[in-house]
C-alpha cells in the first residue's frame, strides 16, 4: 500500500503592506488574529512537520499552528517569495503567467519560482514520505505549484486567489505524484 504524504500549504495571512522590507515584513493585528484561525483549521491534522518560507509574514502565518503542535517550524530559501522588480505588480501580471521566462527589471521569473519550489517540495516529500506536513507560502508560490501539477491554472486563477489571505490548500501525493487537491480554507481580503 503506498504512503499518502498529505502537505497542507498555507499562504500567509494579511501583511503590513507599510513596511518596505519584503523579507521581514510582519503580519498587521488582523493577520496575526487570523493566525488562530490557521490553527484552528490544521489542529485535528495531525500535523507531522512544519516548514516555511524565511519571509516572516509566512512563519507567522504557521506560528500558531505549531506551537499547538510543539513543532519547530523549519525554514527553506527555496520556498521565498518571489522577487518583485521595478515595473509594478498588476501591469506585467498576465505577462507573467503568458510567458514563465519574463521578468520585469529586476524581478524574478514565475518559472524560476516553480523551479526552486517544486525541488524544495520534491525533497520535503522524500524526507517526509508518509508523513503530515505544513507548508507556510506565499501567493505566487503555491500558484506556481499548482501550474506545476496542472497547467490550466493561470493568470485568471492568480487573480481569484490574489487577496486569499490565509489561503490553505490541502493535498495529497504518492511519491510525487499529486492524487488531490483541495482547497480547504481561505479569507478573502478586501484590498
Amino acid at each position: 500500500m503506498a504512503k499518502i504524504t498529505t502537505v497542507y500549504f498555507v499562504r500567509h495571512c494579511l501583511p503590513d503592506s507599510a513596511i518596505a522590507d519584503d523579507r521581514n515584513r510582519p503580519l498587521t493585528a488582523e493577520g496575526l488574529s487570523d493566525a488562530f484561525k490557521v490553527r484552528d483549521v490544521l489542529k485535528d491534522k495531525a500535523v507531522d512537520v512544519f516548514v516555511s518560507s524565511p519571509y516572516r509574514r509566512s512563519i507567522e502565518s504557521i506560528q500558531r499552528a505549531a506551537e499547538f503542535f510543539h513543532l519547530e517550524i523549519e525554514t527553506d530559501e527555496r520556498l521565498r517569495e518571489r522577487k518583485a522588480g521595478k515595473d509594478g505588480v498588476n501591469e506585467v501580471l498576465r505577462t507573467r503567467w503568458n510567458d514563465f521566462s519574463f521578468a520585469e527589471s529586476g524581478g524574478e521569473c514565475i518559472g524560476s519560482v516553480q523551479q526552486r519550489n517544486i525541488a524544495a517540495l520534491k525533497d520535503i516529500l522524500e524526507r517526509h514520505a508518509g508523513k503530515t506536513v505544513v507548508i507556510g507560502t506565499h501567493g505566487t508560490a503555491l500558484s506556481s505549484i499548482l501550474n506545476y501539477f496542472d497547467s490550466s491554472f493561470g493568470a485568471e486563477d492568480f487573480l481569484k486567489i490574489v487577496n486569499f489571505m490565509p489561503w490553505i490548500m490541502e493535498m495529497e501525493f504518492d511519491g510525487e505524484n499529486l492524487v488531490s487537491k483541495t482547497d480547504i480554507f481561505h479569507i478573502a481580503k478586501a484590498l
